[in-house]
């Protein structure tokens, strides 16, 4: 008979604290790259305020990267499904800001 309080051996256990289900408000994302990572800095923009400062920076591999993307594309897709599609302009504004970084899209 199986012991019910071990895991099976390709399940994890994601511990979620308080403060981090709370989540963090973004509302631009800057994407970065190098030859070993994939950079993400989640920024919050408030308006008639000139300075925004980056709440979350995640640094994943490339691989991840990948992955992130098609999970997220899936997921975006079960969306429409559930609730119709998402409004998304052609060309999405960019504010100016005065990173020196790639042009990215969020």
């Amino acid at each position: 008979m199986e012991d019910k309080k071990t895991p099976p051996q390709n399940q994890i256990n994601i511990e979620l604290t308080e403060d981090i289900a709370e989540g963090t408000y973004s509302n631009l994302a800057i994407i970065t790259h190098s030859h070993s990572e994939f950079i993400l800095d989640f920024i919050r923009l408030v308006p008639n305020v000139p300075k925004a400062k980056v709440k979350a920076r995640i640094i994943v591999t490339p691989e991840h990267a990948k992955r992130l993307v098609q999970a997220l594309a899936d997921n975006v897709r079960r969306y429409e499904a559930q609730f119709g599609p998402i409004n998304s302009p052609e060309q999405p504004p960019i504010p100016p800001m005065s990173f020196n970084t790639p042009i990215a899209q969020a």
